[in-house]
């Protein structure tokens, strides 16, 4: 039996960090509330990443120690669990069941592809637009396994029938296998929903500085980012990594899945007309005046549509689309995380901790912003190539915001760099749920995902930087 494994060493580690801040205060030099909530931060964190208990649970440590050390009071920290946000997360997560339990995710993929697929690169292509697509709405694990069993089939069809072998086919397996699992992350990136890094600046930027960051704001910042990195993936994937030489694939696959799942069924119609009005709101709720935007928010239209799926019925008899029984698949764990990163968030503003970061880090402004925007990004990318992109996203971006008091500079941009950095690890398969879920094909290694996963850090890293630094300022600097 292993006694120095990760999960024991956090597990000792965590209470160790939380003791000395908390028992020292030469260490930090802090007040008895600012101090408290750094050591349940660095408690909380460690246990994030090291996972001697369960995620969640860990999640639920704010609750428990800010009130008992002083760092917040009760009702501080426990209202962040009913944060705005969280809920706004949950009707999404709702939408998204609807979607899964009646098949509408595999029909808008297999008809993506019927349209696309005529070669291997344009099946490589009708595969990302896909992926990325659904990966908007729903969580990157959740869609990286939908299109999985899609692309071992593609895989599997091109290799019976003999269109490729060989080097090209190996070459159309892993560029394919790839594209789902990066297109799955990089789809995440366009809407607050779509990653969870987005909802926690969302979350953070309402709590601690008190602006709504809707979805249509993300989305004009987001989605040219998502377009951006899709089209470098996918002739990186298909010019440079991955070529393809004799290339005569003419495939019927999709149009047959098709076939096998007949028309629209009144379900999924109705889920689509759903989905399609939640989004449609979601982007234009930011457009329409005053009175109407600042009550029909975000989290509003979430909900709406989460609620219409219990009253809209289906072809079974007395059954409505949903039912609360499906409730048992939402992550509720995930929720509870979300909201231990808002508690925290809370305790930050609230005991001024803060304010400390932003003395502690004002040398910086001594270096051109430009340059902490690059260091930023990468190290947190790096970082989350081995760490929970959630874990690191709820510990660097109220971090940030002390940062940019520190540097005298808007909070959000710095922000948004952790945000979309944290979903961008590239090269190792316990970086992302997407890297993982592709890996455990047979046609992946370690060295090949960290070859054609190297470079896409990198442009990602330069696409971040160059968004954060031209474009955010313009869409959201308040």
């Amino acid at each position: 039996m292993k006694v120095f494994t990760r999960q024991n060493i956090g597990a000792v580690l965590g209470p160790l960090l939380f003791c000395l801040i908390l028992f020292i205060p030469d260490i930090t030099g802090l007040q008895s509330s600012p101090r408290a909530v750094l050591a349940v931060t660095l408690w909380t964190a460690t246990w994030w990443v090291t996972e001697p208990i369960p995620i969640p649970a860990t999640s639920f440590l704010p609750l428990l120690l800010l009130p008992l050390t002083g760092g917040t009071d009760e009702k501080t920290a426990t209202m962040a669990y009913g944060n705005p946000i969280v809920f706004m997360y949950m009707g999404g997560f709702i939408i998204a069941l609807a979607i899964e339990k009646w098949n509408l995710h595999k029909r808008i993929a297999l008809t993506i592809l019927r349209y696309v697929g005529t070669s291997s690169k344009r099946i490589v292509l009708g595969v990302a637009i896909a992926t990325a697509f659904l990966s908007m709405w729903i969580s990157n694990a959740a869609t990286a396994l939908m299109m999985l069993p899609i692309a071992l089939a593609l895989i599997s069809e091109v290799k019976e029938r003999k269109f490729l072998d060989g080097k090209s086919l190996d070459n159309f397996a892993k560029s394919l296998l790839l594209t789902v699992a990066y297109a799955a992350s990089i789809g995440g990136l366009a809407t607050i929903i779509g990653s969870v890094p987005n909802a926690v600046l969302a979350g953070i930027a309402s709590t601690v500085l008190d602006q709504r960051i809707t979805f249509a704001n993300w989305f004009m910042f987001g989605f040219p980012i998502t377009v951006v990195l899709l089209v470098l993936m996918y002739f990186y994937m298909t010019k440079i990594q991955f070529k393809v030489t004799d290339d005569h694939i003419s495939t019927t696959f999709a149009r047959d899945e098709l076939k096998k799942l007949g028309p629209m069924s009144r379900e999924e119609k109705y889920v689509g007309i759903v989905f399609l009005v939640a989004g449609v709101l979601w982007i234009s709720s930011g457009f329409l005046p005053a009175i109407i935007s600042s009550r029909l928010t975000d989290t509003v239209i979430s909900m709406l549509g989460a609620t219409a799926l219990f009253l809209l019925p289906s072809t079974k008899k007395k059954e409505k689309l949903l039912a609360w029984e499906d409730m048992k698949k939402l992550p509720w764990g995930l929720l509870v995380l979300f909201g231990g990163g808002m508690s925290l968030a809370a305790a930050f503003e609230d005991s001024k901790l803060t304010e400390w970061f932003g003395e502690v880090l004002g040398h910086l402004d001594a270096l051109p912003y430009l340059l902490i925007v690059i260091v930023l990004t990468a190290a947190v990318l790096a970082m989350t190539e081995i760490m929970s992109n959630t874990a690191t996203s709820n510990m660097i971006i109220p971090i940030t915001v002390g940062l940019a008091m520190g540097i005298g500079v808007a909070p959000y941009g710095l922000m948004a760099a952790v945000a979309l950095a944290a979903s961008c690890a590239f090269m190792l398969p316990i970086a992302t749920p997407p890297n993982a879920a592709v890996f455990s094909s047979d046609y992946l290694t370690i060295e090949t995902m960290v070859k054609a996963g190297f470079w896409m850090n990198v442009f990602s890293i330069i696409v971040i930087v160059l968004a954060v630094y031209f474009l955010q300022p313009i869409l959201f600097d308040f």
